[in-house]
C-alpha cells in the first residue's frame, strides 16, 4: 500500500513543485501529483485519493493551513506536511493544533530528511488506516454480540415457567 501512495505537492513557487517532484519521481516508487495553485489543488484532491500532502504555508489564494483542513476533511487519515519559508513557531502550533499536520518543516529541505519524512507519514498514514480497519471490525463484532444477546434474552423471556434453565422453547 505504501509503494503504491498518491502524494500531491502544492506550492506557488514552481521551482519548488518540480524540485519536489523531480525527487519524489527518482528516488520514490509513488504517484506525485503538483500544483501550484491551492484552488486547484482542491479539485485534484477531490478526484484522486491522496496518503499525502506537502503545502506550502504562505499561498496567494488559500493558505497553507486552510488548504490542509480541506484535504482532511477529504481524506482524515492523510499525512500532511507544511513546508514554509517563514520559521514560525506560532504557525507551526496553529497547524498542529487545527490540522493535526504530520510534519512542519522549514525550507530550504535537506532532501534525505525530506525523503525520511515522508516514508515516515506514509507509514503513520497505514499504520492509521490498519487502526480504524481494526476498530470498524471491533465494532461490528460487538453489534453481532449485542443482537446474539437480545435474541438469547427474548429467548429466555419465552421460555415456558418450571422448564429447565438451559431448555430452549420448541418449535411446533
Amino acid at each position: 500500500m505504501a509503494d503504491a501512495a498518491t502524494i500531491l505537492i502544492v506550492d506557488d513557487e514552481p521551482v519548488v513543485v518540480e524540485s519536489i517532484r523531480a525527487l519524489l519521481e527518482l528516488e520514490t516508487p509513488y504517484t506525485v501529483l503538483a500544483e501550484t495553485s491551492p484552488r486547484q489543488a482542491i479539485q485534484l484532491a477531490k478526484v484522486n485519493p491522496l496518503d499525502l500532502v506537502i503545502s506550502d504555508f504562505l499561498m496567494p489564494e488559500i493558505d497553507g493551513i486552510r488548504l490542509l483542513l480541506e484535504i482532511r476533511s477529504l481524506y482524515p487519515e492523510s499525512a500532511l506536511i507544511l513546508l514554509t519559508g517563514y520559521a514560525d513557531k506560532q504557525n507551526a502550533i496553529r497547524a498542529i493544533n487545527e490540522v493535526g499536520i504530520f510534519h512542519y518543516m522549514e525550507k530550504p529541505w535537506d532532501n534525505d530528511d525530506l525523503l525520511t519524512i515522508i516514508r515516515t507519514g506514509l507509514d503513520k498514514r497505514l499504520q492509521l488506516h490498519r487502526l480504524h480497519e481494526r476498530v470498524r471490525e471491533l465494532e461490528a463484532r460487538v453489534e453481532r454480540l449485542q443482537g446474539l444477546n437480545a435474541e438469547l434474552q427474548r429467548r429466555l423471556k419465552e421460555r415456558p415457567p418450571g422448564a429447565l434453565p438451559g431448555a430452549l422453547p420448541q418449535a411446533q
